[in-house]
């Protein structure tokens, strides 16, 4: 029997719309990340963008378990004295609340070219409204996949 590997021609991408008000960061970037490399696919091939378009909307709602919205996370510039610190509370109440979603996604998918080329596949909204309805997206109802996926404030 030979192993099966697919092809350009053999992909299906969905178009598939996520509502993050509620739910806990990690357990829904884990989600995402599944559903962009296409592995809860029987054909998923890792060689291949396989994965799904993604749909986030109300990513500034996105909720954390224990004090992960209070510590600091530090990063450095290059320069002398360039090292900067900010909070996730920071960033979700600030002008890009989306991008703690993005980070969290981006790391967990392996860190090579076709992790950009998946990345594309990703649009997130802070709030309730996308400009997605012609793609007529397919609602995947996260919080409903596990208990512990949602969490109350």
């Amino acid at each position: 029997m030979k192993t099966y590997t697919a092809t350009p021609a053999d992909i299906d991408k969905k178009w598939i719309l996520i509502d993050a008000e509620g739910l806990v960061l990690g357990r829904l970037a884990s989600i995402v990340a599944m559903r962009l490399r296409g592995k809860h696919k029987p054909s998923f091939t890792p060689h291949m963008d396989m994965g799904d378009n993604v749909i986030i909307i109300n990513a500034d709602k996105v909720q954390m378990t224990g004090k992960k919205r209070e510590e600091k996370f530090y990063w450095h510039t290059g320069h002398p004295g360039g090292i900067k610190s900010k909070t996730k509370a920071d960033i979700l109440e600030g002008d890009h609340p989306e991008r703690v979603l993005f980070q969290a996604v981006k790391r967990m998918l392996p860190g090579n070219k076709l992790r950009n080329k998946q990345l594309t596949n990703m649009r997130i909204f802070a709030g309730a409204e996308h400009g997605m309805e012609a793609q007529k997206p397919e609602v995947l109802d996260v919080a409903s996949m596990n208990k512990k996926n949602t969490r109350t404030a």
